[in-house]
This record gives C-alpha cells, sequence and structure tokens, in this order.
C-alpha cells in the first residue's frame, strides 16, 4: 500500500479497511485479518497494525472476540458510510466548489465529465 504524507498511517490502514467493509470484502459479524496479518499484508509494523484496530475498535466498527480475533460490527458498513457522507457533504465539498469557482469550473461542466464517466465505464465493463 502506498501511504499519504498528510495522514498517519495507522489511520490510513483504518481508512483502507473501512473501503473493504463498504465494498463488501467484510461484512456484518465477518472476521477480519489478524493484527499481524495485516501488519504484514500492508508491510507495515506490528504496533502501527495495532493502532488502526484499536481506533476501529473505539469507533466500534470492529470488536474482538478473545482468542478468535477482530470481527465487522453489525451496522459498521452504515456508520462508516454516514460518517464519510458527513464528511464529504460538510468538509470535501465545499472546497471542491471553491475550487470549482476559482477555475471556472461550472456545474454544467461537472455533469458532462460525469456522464463521459459513465460511459467510459459501461465502454470498459463490456
Amino acid at each position: 500500500m502506498d501511504f499519504e504524507n498528510n495522514k498517519a498511517i495507522y489511520e490510513q490502514m483504518a481508512d483502507r479497511l473501512c473501503d473493504e467493509i463498504i465494498a463488501g470484502t467484510y461484512k456484518a459479524d465477518d472476521r477480519i485479518p489478524s493484527v499481524r496479518e495485516y501488519a504484514v499484508m500492508l508491510q507495515v509494523n506490528t504496533n502501527t497494525a495495532v493502532k488502526a484496530y484499536e481506533l476501529l475498535s473505539r469507533e466500534e466498527i470492529i470488536y474482538n472476540r478473545r482468542g478468535l480475533g477482530y470481527f465487522v460490527a453489525p451496522n459498521a458498513r452504515e456508520q462508516i458510510m454516514t460518517s464519510r457522507r458527513k464528511t464529504f457533504l460538510h468538509q470535501t465539498l465545499p472546497s471542491l466548489f471553491r475550487e470549482m469557482e476559482l477555475l471556472g469550473i461550472s456545474i454544467e461542466d461537472v455533469e458532462k465529465e460525469w456522464q463521459n464517466k459513465e460511459v467510459n465505464y459501461s465502454e470498459n465493463k463490456q
């Protein structure tokens, strides 16, 4: 995994696991890789993976079963989606709108690009 400099590695690891939960790789009550397995998979120190799992556990995205490992919480996907939507609407979107205004990009320009994305996606899928 390539890590960015603007965010702690353990937070990026937690985000990746959340991405996998949203994508359906891990569903409610599924066992996720152990801390060591995830650390090896992403080529990071085990302590960094421990911090990622502790973060997700505090946020009740995952839970620990003694002796069995970590599992996805029953409402994890919905909780992640709600949190990310809120962040997108209140942080990402205002920043995007400012950038669009500075660059003179209209909503119509965005709609055209969105439609082109849909067409290109459909063509690439076949």
